[in-house]
């Protein structure tokens, strides 16, 4: 009986594992959308694996997990824009073109700024949509390549993403019943070496825009033209700017604070929104039908990735997967099990979901260090450290508004910055490692 269940575990982790390469080699080869591969891949392996008849209600479980994030990321899209529309951001765009002149670098250096200022909501996808909202006409009307702001916005955003009201640390604290100051705290430094690493980042990507492009000469006249993140002179709403300002003020403070569910929330600020800029039905109609397309796209991944995450975990594969990954560490490196930790926290959570690793797969990491002698806290900090490669992931539908917003393919963002992930991961383990965060 035993030998059965094994071997039905090695038959679902092996499924897993080959689900996730297929996956991953038919959108980077761009042989299949990111939308339709996400639907498509996990039902030919479920079917494979004989899950024919649980497949519908497992990628019904999935859809249904997803359907809160689903409709936060939809009335974003649509406050956001009304915010755009009626040029909230205008005068940050001319803020920013007086200080970088037009230079790549210190555009690029900026992006980084704002983007892990506004990280600090613990929010991906309000960072994601004030911060392209901010920058990209800027980019556009210089040159530099939309590609180059997503993955600065993404890896800023990685890094914070260790922010105990981001979600990753919260499931960690609660997975091992431990405090705050246990886990978060003396991350903080790693949290450091990785925001600087994003400012080295930035640095290195806006050299190499400024060598292709060179620095853009701008005058107070062509200034004024690039701070307009809206080509329609007449949706401007000058004298709202001031309470509009007020507007994502109250809602980024109700977001922090929980006040109530950030779905709930965007869809009241968005109601708020609309109704004060354009009061008139027909306005109302045309700002909502202009955003629809963008909504729709990113709306639509975000379901076809509860698919995927729903067979992933209804068929058991994530658990199978883990449980090979850990039964094979091999007895020698027991007492490394904290940096071993660390370095495969950046693979498991890329191919699974944030939940699933912290509540399914920590548990077991932190029990089998136990035997090693290896403090459960220790486990956890380790395991917050491949968060910056977390969101390149397939499975993070803010992701998929990233690379809405700026019109590129999901495909080409983690070709262009995996790498530059897995470098922040590296230099968060290394500060963890040398200031005996966690025990080598």
């Amino acid at each position: 009986m035993n030998l059965l269940i094994k071997g039905v575990k090695a038959m679902l982790a092996t499924l897993g594992f080959l689900m996730i390469i297929s996956f991953m080699v038919l959108i980077m080869t761009k042989r299949l959308s990111a939308m339709i591969a996400l639907m498509v891949i996990p039902v030919i392996f479920a079917l494979i694996g004989g899950f024919g008849k649980e497949m519908g209600p497992m990628a019904l479980e999935g859809i249904k997990s997803v359907a809160p994030t689903g409709i936060m990321i939809l009335f974003a899209i649509l406050f956001f824009g009304i915010m755009i529309d009626a040029g909230v951001f205008d005068p940050i765009i001319r803020t920013i073109l007086k200080v970088v002149k037009g230079d790549p670098v210190k555009i690029a250096i900026g992006t980084a700024i704002l983007a892990l200022l506004i990280s600090l909501d613990g929010d991906g996808t309000t960072t994601y949509m004030i911060t392209i909202s901010a920058m990209l006409p800027l980019y556009k009307r210089i040159g530099m390549k939309p590609l180059t702001l997503a993955g600065i916005a993404v890896s800023a955003s990685g890094v914070m993403n260790l922010l105990p009201w981001g979600g990753p640390t919260a499931r960690a604290m609660t997975a091992l019943h431990l405090e705050m100051g246990d886990i978060f705290n003396p991350v903080i430094p790693s949290m450091v070496g990785g925001v600087l690493f994003v400012l080295f980042m930035s640095y290195m990507l806006g050299r190499k825009e400024r060598k292709r492009i060179g620095v853009l000469e701008v005058d107070t006249s062509t200034m004024m033209m690039m701070a307009a993140a809206s080509e329609d002179a007449y949706l401007k709403r000058p004298k709202l700017i001031a309470i509009n300002y007020l507007l994502i003020i109250v809602l980024l403070v109700a977001l922090i604070q929980e006040v109530l569910p950030t779905a709930v929330l965007f869809m009241i600020g968005f109601a708020i929104a609309i109704t004060m800029n354009y009061p008139k039905l027909q306005e109302q109609k045309e700002r909502i039908m202009h955003y629809a397309d963008n909504a729709l796209s990113v709306i639509s991944m975000v379901f076809a990735a509860g698919i995927f995450t729903g067979i992933l975990s209804g068929t058991k594969m994530v658990d199978a997967m883990a449980n090979v990954i850990v039964s094979n560490i091999p007895h020698m490196m027991g007492s490394h099990f904290a940096l071993i930790t660390a370095i495969i926290s950046a693979p498991f959570t890329f191919f699974m979901s944030n939940d699933a690793f912290y509540y399914g797969v920590l548990p077991l990491l932190a029990k089998a260090a136990g035997g090693y002698g290896i403090d459960p806290a220790m486990i956890g900090r380790a395991s917050l450290l491949g968060l910056p490669v977390h969101l390149l992931s397939p499975l993070v539908p803010s992701t998929y508004l990233l690379v809405g917003m700026v019109g590129e393919d999901f495909g080409d963002l983690q070709r262009s910055f995996l790498k530059w992930a897995c470098g922040a991961t590296v230099v968060m383990i290394l500060v963890a490692v040398v200031l005996s965060i966690i025990p080598f």
